[in-house]
């Protein structure tokens, strides 16, 4: 009978671990292989949040996008377009510059209506124009 209660506990312990690691890191999303299912301009993009949130949430919220804007300011992982578009670089690039004029790939994961800014993570650069 205690070889059974072992047994099973051992088990059950077995499928709590497998479990625990899956959802932390087994389905993580590769945004850089992922199509874009919009491309837009950082402006056109601001507007929409700022004339309708819930909307342009339920629309882009999650979704991989490629916005196209001029870099306002860079940081280690991260470039802000237009001082609207907060995207956080998967990788560093050292090739981009402030004032290029670029296309970058993320996933929205949020609008900060307060500081007019939309987030964006995991992203990379489509197109160094």
């Amino acid at each position: 009978m205690k070889k059974k209660i072992i047994g099973t506990a051992m088990v059950i312990t077995a499928f709590g671990i497998f479990g625990y690691c899956y959802i932390w890191y087994g389905g993580a999303r590769n945004v850089a292989a992922e199509d874009a299912v919009f491309t837009v301009s950082s402006k056109s993009i601001i507007d929409e949040f700022d004339s309708n949130i819930d909307k342009s949430n339920t629309k882009y919220l999650e979704k991989a996008i490629a916005i196209k804007g001029t870099v306002s300011q860079i940081n280690p992982k991260q470039i802000i377009i237009d001082n609207t578009i907060v995207c956080d670089l998967k990788e560093s690039d050292p090739s981009i510059k402030k004032g290029q004029l670029l296309t970058l790939k993320g996933r929205v994961v949020g609008y900060d209506d307060l500081m007019g800014e939309l987030k964006l993570d995991q992203c990379s650069v489509v197109n160094n124009n």
